[in-house]
């Protein structure tokens, strides 16, 4: 009885392969490629393909004009109003062909645009005036491409002995709840700095209005939840994270007047119980920093700290979102990679962990931008 389905399986899946094995030769054909390009209706295909190709192999000089750019601070200097390039090199300290050439290069990425008399902010450069979080990023990057400069040794170390392993102490520390202040104040400056990305687009998609207690796992220095607790007044809000983490997260919460319902406890989850009795907690960036083992347990941990009933919102970029692919597997795959820890998983994988885990009801919560944080939501 199951011959026959595996028969009428197997044929087309064969001609498949066909039709794509001679599709690959022909590709690959130089012969074709100068057809293609020349064909009116295979132009526009071959165009598109050959600048996709080009982008790759130019990425990185792409991302140093962007770089230049912010050292520079161009997008505050022309947020003021379009300028020459003779008062932005002047400003900038460069030589005017210096200057120029940046211009212009930041002119075909859409960065800046030229204005009557000079150069103004372009589609792309307008939203990264007083981006704390982009800003803070494309700086932090400098470290993430010189562990790239020999992407093939990086892979056989498996990413050991990092720059970017180094900037998280936390992922090669034996016992990373005993790391001192001064080892965790760069990492965990660039998360609280990094946190808008995705801080409004949670609390855009779920309200907090039912909940009494949150708890943010490995909330970082509080800006997520001091967040929460800023747009629900009845919420009070702690933050769980390794001590030294903690402490800042402290004074964080006192600068913004919130003592009274927030508060931060010390500790590594890894090993250290969750502090018990919130009916929802999050996860923001946490689970893709480490393997599937530590994630199951994490889950776990978090499972018995809520009270019956509870809720866990779980927000990170996710692999295979449609049409961000390469933010998953290609970025984050080599980002934490680099990190020495981690992976990005699909939001298939997520739900698989979380109902392994003992959640149950989980489900997708839509955001703006789901290049930036898929959310998921389950319920104890």
């Amino acid at each position: 009885m199951q011959l026959q389905p595996t028969l009428a399986t197997a044929a087309p899946r064969g001609l498949l392969e066909r039709w794509r094995a001679w599709r690959d030769r022909t590709v690959r054909d130089p012969g074709f490629q100068q057809w293609a390009a020349r064909f009116p209706l295979t132009r526009p295909i071959a165009r598109r393909r050959a600048r996709q190709l080009f982008d790759l192999v130019a990425g990185f000089v792409y991302s140093q004009v962007l770089l230049s750019c912010v050292r520079l601070k161009l997008f505050e200097m022309l947020a003021e109003g379009p300028m020459s390039a003779e008062q932005i090199a002047g400003r900038t300290k460069l030589p005017l062909d210096g200057a120029l050439r940046l211009l212009d290069a930041a002119v075909s990425l859409r960065l800046l645009a030229r204005r009557e008399g000079g150069y103004g902010l372009g589609a792309l450069g307008g939203p990264m005036v007083g981006n704390e979080a982009l800003l803070a990023m494309v700086e932090h990057h400098a470290t993430l491409y010189r562990d790239l400069a020999d992407p093939v040794a990086l892979l056989r170390s498996g990413g050991q002995g990092t720059e970017l392993g180094a900037y998280f102490p936390y992922a090669g520390a034996e016992r990373p709840g005993e790391l001192p202040s001064d080892q965790i104040a760069a990492y965990s400056a660039l998360m609280t700095a990094s946190q808008p990305f995705v801080a409004q687009q949670i609390l855009g998609a779920y309200s907090f209005q039912p909940h009494r207690v949150l708890l943010d796992v490995a909330g970082g220095e509080g800006r997520f939840a001091g967040s929460a607790a800023l747009a629900w007044p009845h919420l009070e809000v702690r933050v769980f994270d390794l001590p030294a983490v903690a402490e800042r997260a402290r004074g964080r919460f006192a600068s913004m007047g919130l003592s009274g319902r927030a508060s931060a406890f010390g500790g590594d989850f890894l090993v250290d119980p969750l502090p018990p009795g919130a009916d929802v907690a999050t996860l923001i960036r946490v689970a893709h920093d480490h393997d599937d083992e530590r994630v199951m347990n994490l889950l776990r941990k978090v499972r018995a700290a809520l009270v019956p009933g509870g809720t866990l919102i779980l927000a990170e970029p996710m692999g295979g979102t449609a049409g961000a692919e390469p933010m998953g597997d290609a970025y984050f795959g080599f980002y934490l990679l680099a990190m020495g820890r981690g992976r990005p998983r699909t939001r298939d994988e997520l739900v698989a962990m979380l109902q392994q885990a003992g959640f149950s009801g989980v489900r997708s919560l839509p955001t703006p931008l789901p290049l930036q944080v898929g959310v998921l939501c389950a319920r104890v």
